[in-house]
């Protein structure tokens, strides 16, 4: 799983310079705080998506019950996910899951459950085995969202420029 850049380089680079030059502190919290608005809607159906996404078994014995943690895994995965925005350096927006804010034995979970399937022990038996399934939540978030984040990035870039001329 990788973590989502949202960058037009030339671009952003040139719009923060010129941000630096006019020496602007509003103007560059504006241009971050538009940025952020734009990825918004994005972080927020990623964590819905992982909310959502069906986990099912490998249909061995229906045994089932409560698990044997109190952190639910999907819930732990969205409030991990995180926006982060630079006006400097490497202008852009990143979303991307903090995996320090996931306890050390989920820290690999996003990507099985992106990938499809993992095997774990059953309730803590290492000689009993199970096998769950999910479907990729990540890229396909990703992608329906690729066309307006695009557009809205373009649309602040243009804003911020016409502010500085």
């Amino acid at each position: 799983m990788r973590d989502v850049r949202i960058t037009g380089t030339g671009q952003l680079l040139n719009l923060s310079r010129d941000l630096r030059r006019a020496g602007g502190p509003r103007l560059q919290r504006n241009f971050a705080r538009r940025i952020r608005r734009a990825a918004e809607p994005l972080k927020d159906d990623l964590q819905q998506a992982v909310r959502t996404v069906p986990v099912r078994g490998d249909g061995g014995r229906k045994r089932g019950g409560p698990s044997p943690t109190t952190r639910p895994l999907r819930a732990t995965i969205a409030a991990a996910i995180r926006i982060s925005v630079r006006t400097s350096g490497n202008p852009g927006a990143r979303i991307w899951i903090d995996r320090a804010a996931l306890p050390p034995d989920m820290r690999a979970m996003p990507n099985r459950l992106d990938e499809g399937r993992w095997r774990h022990p059953v309730y803590g038996n290492r000689r009993r085995w199970a096998a769950q399934y999910a479907s990729p939540w990540w890229d396909v978030t990703i992608r329906r969202h690729t066309a307006r984040m695009t557009a809205e990035v373009e649309r602040v870039i243009d804003d911020v420029q016409r502010d500085l001329s």
